[in-house]
């Protein structure tokens, strides 16, 4: 399965009402989409070559897909969470990275998703940045960027 059907898969199970991506995979696209690809692979095997498109599906939609400012701009937050807080000290792969904080469902290790959209529901930019960065800095740091 080629990188840009990876891609492709992951932005239809954003746009579904799907919850699981299991069951969206196993249900959805081995059943439905069995034209869309000749060569589907494994729901393990799709996991694992989803962790390699992610930074190049992250460079797509920053170069190609984001809104204009039209004046009207929502600014919106929420936890990537890679473990448990108490787990933190055996994460080996993001090690000195992800950032232990609180949120409103309380204690996380991860990171955060910062989203800034216009009135037409259009992603103007996104950020994902430490977790224990404030709102504030971001909101700032937009401004600069997107809205001036």
């Amino acid at each position: 399965m080629s990188k840009s059907e990876v891609m492709t898969i992951m932005v239809i199970f954003r746009l579904k009402s799907y919850k699981n991506l299991k069951h969206f995979y196993l249900y959805y696209v081995c059943k439905h989409m069995t034209d869309f690809s000749s060569d589907l692979v494994s729901y393990n095997r799709f996991v694992e070559l989803q962790k390699q498109v992610t930074q190049p599906l992250a460079v797509y939609l920053k170069m190609h897909r984001l809104g204009k400012c039209s004046g009207i701009s929502f600014i919106d937050s929420t936890t990537l969470k890679l473990c448990h807080y108490k787990r933190e000290k055996q994460n080996k792969v993001f090690k000195g990275i992800a950032q232990k904080s609180y949120g409103t469902q309380g204690w996380f290790y991860g990171f955060k998703l910062h989203i800034v959209c216009n009135d037409k529901d259009q992603i103007i930019y996104f950020m994902i940045t430490k977790a224990n960065v404030r709102e504030f800095d971001i909101i700032l740091t937009v401004y600069q960027l997107v809205i001036k």
